[in-house]
């Protein structure tokens, strides 16, 4: 296992041996490589410039662990993501498409961020000003290099206006893509280090109190990760790897919607925490 931060000026790289401090690392030489394992163990080798392993530290800040790979994300590959999404479209009559999506063979998947505006660890989230319903969403993210093949994980938080996409299901667009609706780390973890027993977990607080939590299993999402892969390379191409949220399996009841000043963290086994506050 290889984990890989980004701070402002530099790269700290751990494995179980050593952590090291680097200026120059490539996030597309990573992705490009044919075994980013190997490719990263090789960077590792080779720098000398040790550092004391403070990097865990929760109140450190963090640039998000991407070049100019595309953030991708699948949707309704949880039943309670699909009972969620069949609630809010229930009016406008879209409720039908989420119940068949979650049964058929073609998952859903959507474009969700450029690398350059995706958010980092103890950054600002954003909420719509023309959405009344919005909540983040906890998500499990695939690394995957250029020829398709899942290599490592971070965490991700989808922000969602649901009362937008509840709106209408070609709404969904501008329910997820906007300004600071992305953000993802606070590390890269490369290595086989998710199972069906890793834990995803949400804290939402407000003015120092826990208005909402939930956690949720990796075993309860419906697809491989394989799957979702091959979905997303079929008849497209991704030179530079990508990344693939996974989708959530915890979603806030109807009457919560984030205020802002909300501190949102997300936890996922081995792999760390992202916090992020509501802009």
């Amino acid at each position: 296992m290889i984990k890989i931060f980004r701070d402002q000026h530099d790269y700290v790289i751990q494995n179980s041996q050593q952590t090291v401090r680097v200026k120059e690392f490539s996030f597309d030489e990573l992705f490009q490589a044919d075994n980013p394992a190997d490719f990263a163990n090789q960077v590792l080798s080779l720098t000398s410039n040790s550092i004391d392993s403070g990097h865990d530290n929760p109140a450190q800040p963090w640039r998000p662990p991407i070049g100019r790979q595309e953030v991708w994300a699948a949707g309704v590959t949880y039943f309670r993501s699909r009972s969620a999404r069949m609630e809010e479209s229930e009016q406008s009559g879209g409720d039908h498409f989420y119940n068949l999506v979650y049964e058929a063979e073609r998952p859903e998947l959507f474009f969700k961020s450029t690398g350059d505006r995706a958010r980092g660890h103890l950054d600002q989230v954003c909420i719509r000003s023309d959405s009344q319903w919005n909540v983040p969403e906890p998500e499990l993210t695939l690394a995957i290099n250029r020829a398709g093949m899942v290599f490592g994980y971070t965490i991700g938080n989808d922000m969602s206006s649901r009362s937008i996409e509840g709106e209408n299901p070609l709404y969904l667009p501008q329910a997820k893509v906007y300004r600071g609706s992305c953000s993802i780390g606070p590390c890269l973890v490369v290595g086989d280090v998710v199972n069906q027993e890793t834990e995803i977990s949400i804290s939402i607080e407000r003015s120092g109190e826990e208005v909402f939590s939930g956690s949720t299993a990796v075993s309860q999402i419906k697809r491989s990760f394989e799957e979702l892969a091959e979905f997303l390379f079929r008849d497209n191409e991704f030179p530079n790897g990508t990344y693939l949220m996974t989708g959530t399996g915890v979603v806030p009841d109807s009457d919560f919607t984030l205020h802002s000043g909300d501190k949102i963290s997300i936890e996922i086994s081995g792999l760390g925490i992202l916090t992020n506050s509501v802009q």
